[in-house]
C-alpha cells in the first residue's frame, strides 16, 4: 500500500507518516518503482500498535522501545498506562458531572448549581420539572426568551432576593385572607400588583397574562398545594385577587 493509502486506513496524516519513517518507527519494508514509500500488511499491523499506544498516552520514544527492546516488560507499562487512564477517567467523569449541572442550571434558567438552588429554594425545589413543562409548553413564546435572557444575568445574592420578597408577599396575602381584605379593595389590589411585578422580573406581565397564570395556581395542584400549605384557601384567594384588580384596570 502507498502512503497515502495507508494514511486514510488508519485515520492519521501522511505528515505523520513520514515523521514516523524518518525516526525509523514505522518504516516502510518496499519502495515503488518510482521510490514511493510502499508499506506492508506487517507494517500495517505495527502502525496499529504504534497508534494504539500513542491512544493510552506512550511517547513516541517509549512506544520504540516498547515494540523493539525485547528486554522491556510491556506488561508492566501497559498496567501503569492503566492505572494512569483509570485516574484519567475519573477525572473525566467529574468533568462530565460538572457540564450536566451547567446544563441543568441553563435549561432551567437559574445559573445555579442544583445544590445552590436547593440551598436558596428549599429542598422541596422543583425547578427542574416546572422549566421542563414551561419548556414544552411555552419555549416559542415572547415570554420565555424574556425569561432566559433575563435570569441568565442573576446571581446567587440575586436569587435570593427574589426567594425573600416571594417569601414576604406570600406571608402578606395569608394576612390579607385572614383579615378579610375583600379583592378588589385597594389594600387586595396592592398585593395584586406586587405578585404582577414578581412575575415581571421574568417577563413583562399583562393583567390578562397574570389572570390566565391565577387560574393555573387552582388546575394545576402542585401551585395549589404550595400557597395552601402557607395558608388553607390561600391559591383561590390570590386568584381573587389577581382577577380583581384586573377587572377594576
Amino acid at each position: 500500500m502507498k502512503v497515502g493509502e495507508v494514511a486514510r486506513l488508519v485515520g492519521i496524516s501522511v505528515r505523520a507518516l513520514h515523521h514516523y519513517d524518518e525516526i525509523s518507527l514505522v518504516v516502510p519494508s518496499g519502495r515503488t518503482t518510482k521510490g514511493y514509500r510502499s508499506y506492508s500488511a506487517e507494517d500495517v499491523e505495527r502502525l496499529h500498535q504504534v497508534l494504539t499506544y500513542r491512544e493510552l498516552g506512550f511517547t513516541l520514544e517509549n512506544i520504540a522501545t516498547l515494540l523493539d527492546d525485547p528486554t522491556v516488560d510491556a506488561m508492566a507499562h501497559l498496567r501503569r498506562q492503566r492505572t494512569l487512564l483509570d485516574q484519567r477517567i475519573e477525572r473525566l467523569h467529574e468533568m462530565a458531572a460538572a457540564v450536566d449541572k451547567m446544563m441543568e442550571a441553563k435549561k432551567v434558567g437559574i445559573q445555579l448549581t442544583p445544590q445552590e438552588q436547593r440551598e436558596v429554594f428549599g429542598d422541596d425545589w422543583l425547578g427542574d420539572e416546572y422549566a421542563a413543562e414551561a419548556e414544552e409548553r411555552w419555549g416559542e413564546t415572547e415570554q420565555w426568551k424574556q425569561s432566559q435572557s433575563r435570569t441568565a444575568h442573576f446571581t446567587k445574592d440575586d436569587w435570593k432576593l427574589i426567594k425573600d420578597e416571594t417569601d414576604a408577599m406570600e406571608l402578606d396575602l395569608a394576612a390579607a385572607l385572614a383579615a378579610g381584605t375583600a379583592p378588589g379593595s385597594t389594600d387586595a389590589n396592592v398585593l395584586a400588583e406586587r405578585h404582577r411585578a414578581s412575575i415581571a422580573r421574568f417577563y413583562d406581565c399583562s393583567y390578562e397574562m397574570q389572570v390566565n397564570l391565577a387560574e393555573m395556581y387552582l388546575t394545576d395542584e402542585r401551585f395549589t398545594k404550595h400557597y395552601d400549605a402557607i395558608a388553607p384557601g390561600l391559591a383561590q384567594y390570590l386568584r381573587d385577587v389577581i382577577v380583581g384588580n384586573a377587572e377594576g384596570q
